[in-house]
């Protein structure tokens, strides 16, 4: 894993197409190392999830170029590398389990940073709506799963990307007012350096999204009811 840190930092260091081209077996190095790392990951997960089991490296895996078109920033290439592990594939709408790795850069080494991610991330709205659904009639269910996974490993439910206001069709005021409002539903955990560069960093990223099971469930449930309806 280091040396796929040690390539990442240096494309942040030298995001242009020249260095990459000179560069371009250290990328097949590392983009090679990360495969066999998340074919590793895409196994175990699919040990505890039938959902995500036959899924190909493919299936779950990004190019490394950026789309600039309409974007400020027109750096042509990503410095990280990641790892979608949901039902159906990358593209399907379902909630899945990411793994992102990143080295941090900048002052503060705010710029940046691994992290593990599971659930649903920017969904379509009947999606959204049936998430929301889920957590009006089933909240005690979702908080439990929220808490287990707290308390086994370290997650915390993004509440950043939120509504002002009580979507249409909820009562405001209600007891998950403020989960009711977020525009994602998904569990998020922050992972450093030696998590990454220690034993075994597929077996351990496992581990934490075993811990996220109950709530991928409970994602993927509300996910497959809105995918029938459509």
């Amino acid at each position: 894993m280091k040396r796929i840190l040690d390539f990442l930092s240096d494309l942040r260091a030298n995001n242009n197409r020249e260095w990459f081209a000179a560069n371009k077996d250290r990328y097949r190095e590392a983009e090679a190392l990360f495969g066999v790392f998340g074919e590793r990951l895409v196994a175990l997960v699919g040990e505890f999830d039938p959902l995500v089991r036959g899924l190909s490296l493919k299936d779950c895996t990004y190019r490394i170029y950026r789309d600039t078109r309409f974007s400020h920033d027109k750096t042509p290439y990503k410095t990280h590398f990641g790892l979608y592990i949901c039902p159906g594939g990358k593209k399907s709408g379902n909630a899945g389990y990411y793994f992102h790795i990143e080295p941090s850069s900048g002052e503060g080494g705010m710029i940046g940073g691994h992290l593990l991610d599971a659930g649903i991330y920017m969904p379509e709205p009947a999606v959204l709506r049936s998430v929301r659904d889920e957590i009006f009639d089933n909240g005690a269910a979702v908080a439990a799963s929220v808490s287990s996974a707290g308390r086994a490993a370290g997650w915390a439910l993004d509440l950043s990307n939120s509504l002002k206001r009580t979507p249409v069709g909820f009562a405001a005021g209600s007891e998950r007012d403020g989960w009711l409002r977020l525009k994602d539903f998904h569990l998020s955990k922050t992972i450093d350096d030696a998590y990454i560069l220690g034993p075994d960093p597929a077996e351990r990223a496992a581990a934490d999204f075993r811990a996220a099971l109950d709530f991928m469930t409970l994602m993927n449930r509300a996910a497959r009811f809105a995918h029938e309806e459509m």
